[in-house]
């Protein structure tokens, strides 16, 4: 079908970029259990779904549950949002022995979903750092943003952390000191380095772009597409590409070029274009 057509170009492109950049993408070859946390594991149906944060994984995770759940949900929706982040909600491969992870990796149906790397960037940082509510991220990562990129900070500014603006916010991405001190957070993290496609084979690549096409047809695959359908949800919060063409309106050139650098590879491998409202040099 067209569909199977396109999800082949798609693993294609992942497999060629991996290619180009064997350097950068091969220095670790092995993965280690702890690079294993993203992959969700249904049983049942045989699927390993690679989750990343702000590519609808809360409404993955709703279906993941009740595909693994033997018959404790029915609709995904009525699932609370903060249920389907719960970890011990869902089995992750990282949980299971090396002769059962590989062979999980090699019969499984595997996927994950992607989207415009920007976009995805923009959504984190509204999320994290413009709602209120998420006191943990500003006091982890706000405060210490504010410290780092804010000359003559309040002493309130430095100790709530609730108020990074998104030129600070880049300013602290692409600072070479940031990545050697921690991974980033997986809300920001390259898909690249979340769900490792150099390394493990991705049968499906959804986009978000095409959200709930890609994701039925995945439900179609593994059989339970005839009682279970993606939940679609209201966009009327969603970060646009207009909206992220306005964040991106205060970046530098420089700060742009070296934050292009930073999610290169998440371009390239998912086959998005340079944003054309970036003013790369």
């Amino acid at each position: 079908s067209n569909t199977a057509i396109l999800h082949q170009i798609r693993r294609d492109q992942v497999t060629d970029t991996c290619r180009a950049n064997s350097v950068s993408s091969r220095k670790r070859r092995v993965l280690t259990p702890n690079d294993l946390k993203h992959l969700v594991v249904d049983e049942d149906h045989e699927m390993i779904y690679c989750y990343v944060p702000k590519v609808a994984c809360t409404n993955w995770k709703r279906v993941m549950m009740v595909l693994t759940g033997r018959g404790k949900y029915s609709d995904p929706m009525e699932i609370p949002a903060n249920e389907a982040h719960v970890s011990s909600n869902l089995k992750t491969l990282n949980q299971y022995s090396i002769p059962e992870i590989n062979h999980r990796l090699k019969n499984y149906m595997k996927f994950l979903f992607v989207r415009e790397p920007f976009e995805r960037l923009v959504s984190a940082y509204r999320n994290k750092f413009t709602q209120k509510y998420n006191t943990s991220f500003h006091k982890r990562y706000g405060t210490k943003i504010v410290r780092r990129q804010r000359k003559n900070a309040t002493q309130e500014a430095l100790r709530k952390g609730d108020d990074v603006k998104f030129e600070e916010f880049v300013a602290y991405l692409i600072d070479p000191h940031t990545q050697r001190e921690e991974p980033f957070n997986e809300h920001w993290q390259t898909v690249y380095s979340l769900c490792h496609p150099c390394h493990i084979h991705y049968d499906l690549i959804g986009k978000y772009e095409t959200l709930e096409e890609d994701s039925n047809y995945i439900l179609q695959l593994a059989g339970v597409g005839n009682y279970l359908k993606f939940p679609t949800y209201a966009k009327s919060t969603r970060t646009t590409d207009e909206m992220t063409t306005e964040f991106f309106q205060n970046i530098s050139s420089l700060h742009q070029m070296q934050l292009y650098e930073v999610y290169k590879l998440d371009f390239l491998m998912f086959n998005y274009s340079v944003p054309s409202y970036l003013k790369l040099e």
